[in-house]
């Protein structure tokens, strides 16, 4: 729902704002006062082209924004920005945006009806979308059949259907696979431990002569274990000294055990030229493959294991390709029979919304109009998902799409008359022209049809019909006045014991008559009779 726009310098409204409520809000005033400028404004907020002739003369820009409250409750901010020089802007809740991001979001928000590019019910998808509401078409089967159809699609494409290309990575991935295996990697640190035993290996005179020396100076005669002894003999066994010859205990413990291992790796490390060049092979070797398949050996062997099951994958591609070609074959039938369930649906409603439609066009001031409704006219097009919406405003004229109807307040009443069919909507529906050319029972019509909508949704209507001013919730009256030769445009809402007067102007012109005043009064009395009607029945 739309709670409040704000207008600055868009045409000749310096500043204006606006709120609004619930029910049906008409927008009334002089011819040329500037209502369309209303109209134009929400359009830019909604995702309207922008031109910069619509900024107001000695501005810079135009500014438009608009707070709504989206069907979750929450707050969204809408604002456009147009300068006279350069592009517009757009943002949302504040943020930049981009003008697609805010015609998706305001489409979900607005909907206009009239002589303007953004109608939803005018789209293929949103017409087909609409006669599936009114049947409640159950799409669930043929959704899913077509689900599992491209799942299945997608599984043939990644099996790769050229046959070279095919045996190309067969024999790519074959070579991969074995140069890992030969590898016979089960360690993911053994390039580290390579490194230390090398290094051994390469100076092994050298570190046999240090270990040698380290483990004499920790255990021959008078070495660190003898004078840990002496130390510990030292303290002797009085009980003020155990704390302290037990540490010494300890500490000859540990170094016994260093010197242990030093005589275990003294007895490996041994001049060994073929070994240690095997060592420097099996180094190079893992370089290799960490070069070629991943940063480190944990990598390498976790892209080994990948690359065997794509090769197990294409070497049984004949295997796996006749399975997949025949669950295609099954869901292709099966998104066949769920397409024509769902045809049948929408053929069998499709003359009765049109009719529908017809019903509500005739009380609409366009007796003789003819809606039809296609479904699908394209043999593959098994389901009929191409719906196509066509009127005949006139009678011996063809039927054509809605989109290419002339006349905007024609066009504006079809879709009021879609819209009293349908229940599926934007929370807010704004009409401009809708009462074009009529007066009279199609006047009363039209304004209880109007009335109606409002019920279920926010309804914006620009009006001329004095019958339409009296169904409304709210009326905002549009005015203007020439100030040192220049225009400018106000908008305001009228209190209630305001809207007789304006009425009243409506249906007798500026010089409004005190039977025109009374005439508007009782139009307003029995707006509130006609609604409790309608709520009744």
């Amino acid at each position: 729902m739309l709670v409040e726009l704000r207008i600055e310098d868009l045409g000749v409204i310096e500043e204006a704002s606006i709120i609004f409520g619930d029910g049906l809000t008409v927008l009334t005033g002089e011819t040329g006062a500037g209502k369309t400028m209303i109209v134009e404004a929400i359009n830019l907020l909604v995702g309207q082209r922008a031109d910069a002739s619509m900024v107001r003369a000695g501005a810079d820009e135009l500014r438009v924004e608009g707070r709504f409250i989206d069907d979750s409750g929450g707050e969204r901010l809408l604002c456009r920005v147009v300068p006279r020089d350069g592009r517009s802007r757009a943002y949302v809740d504040g943020r930049l945006a981009t003008v697609a991001n805010l015609a998706e979001i305001g489409a979900a928000l607005i909907d206009l009806h009239g002589q303007h590019e953004h109608q939803s019910l005018l789209g293929a998808p949103a017409q087909r979308a609409a006669l599936d509401a009114f049947a409640a078409v159950d799409l669930a089967g043929l959704r899913a059949a077509r689900a599992k159809l491209t799942e299945i699609d997608a599984a043939l494409a990644t099996m790769g259907g050229d046959e070279r290309a095919r045996a190309r990575e067969i024999d790519l991935l074959r070579f991969q696979v074995e140069e890992i295996a030969k590898a016979a990697l089960d360690d993911p640190d053994e390039d580290a431990v390579l490194e230390q035993q090398i290094d051994l290996l390469q100076d092994a005179t050298l570190h046999r002569e240090s270990l040698a020396a380290a483990i004499a100076g920790l255990t021959d005669d008078e070495g660190a274990v003898d004078r840990m002894t002496t130390a510990a003999a030292a303290l002797g066994r009085s009980e003020a000294m155990r704390e302290h010859v037990e540490r010494i205990r300890e500490l000859q413990s540990l170094v016994t055990d260093a010197a242990d291992d030093m005589r275990r790796v003294l007895e490996t490390v041994e001049e060994d030229p073929a070994r240690l060049d095997s060592l420097a092979q099996r180094r190079q070797l893992l370089f290799d493959l960490r070069r070629k398949y991943g940063e480190t050996l944990a990598a390498v062997m976790v892209y080994g294991q990948e690359t065997a099951g794509r090769l197990a994958e294409l070497e049984s591609w004949e295997e796996r390709a006749a399975d997949l070609d025949k669950r295609r074959t099954s869901a292709l039938a099966e998104v066949a029979r769920e397409a024509v369930k769902v045809r049948k649906q929408r053929e069998t409603a499709a003359p009765k919304l049109a009719k529908a439609v017809e019903q509500h066009l005739t009380n609409l001031a366009l007796a003789g109009a003819r809606v039809r409704i296609e479904v699908g006219d394209d043999p593959q097009d098994l389901a009929g998902d191409e719906v196509r919406f066509l009127l005949a405003a006139n009678p011996g004229s063809e039927p054509a799409e809605l989109a290419k109807v002339a006349s905007g307040g024609e066009l504006a009443r079809s879709m009021l008359a879609l819209r009293l069919v349908l229940t599926q909507a934007p929370g807010t529906l704004v009409f401009d022209e809708v009462d074009a050319g009529i007066g009279g029972d199609a006047a009363v019509a039209v304004a209880n049809s109007l009335a109606e909508l409002g019920e279920r949704h926010q309804v914006l209507v620009v009006t001329h019909l004095p019958q339409v001013a009296a169904q409304a919730h709210r009326q905002v009256v549009v005015s203007k006045e020439v100030r040192k030769g220049i225009t400018y445009a106000t908008a305001r809402n009228l209190a209630d014991d305001e809207r007789a007067d304006e009425i009243a102007r409506m249906l007798s012109g500026s010089m409004a008559v005190e039977s025109a005043v009374e005439h508007a009064r009782n139009m307003l009395k029995a707006r509130t009779k006609t609604r409790s009607q309608r709520r009744s029945g």
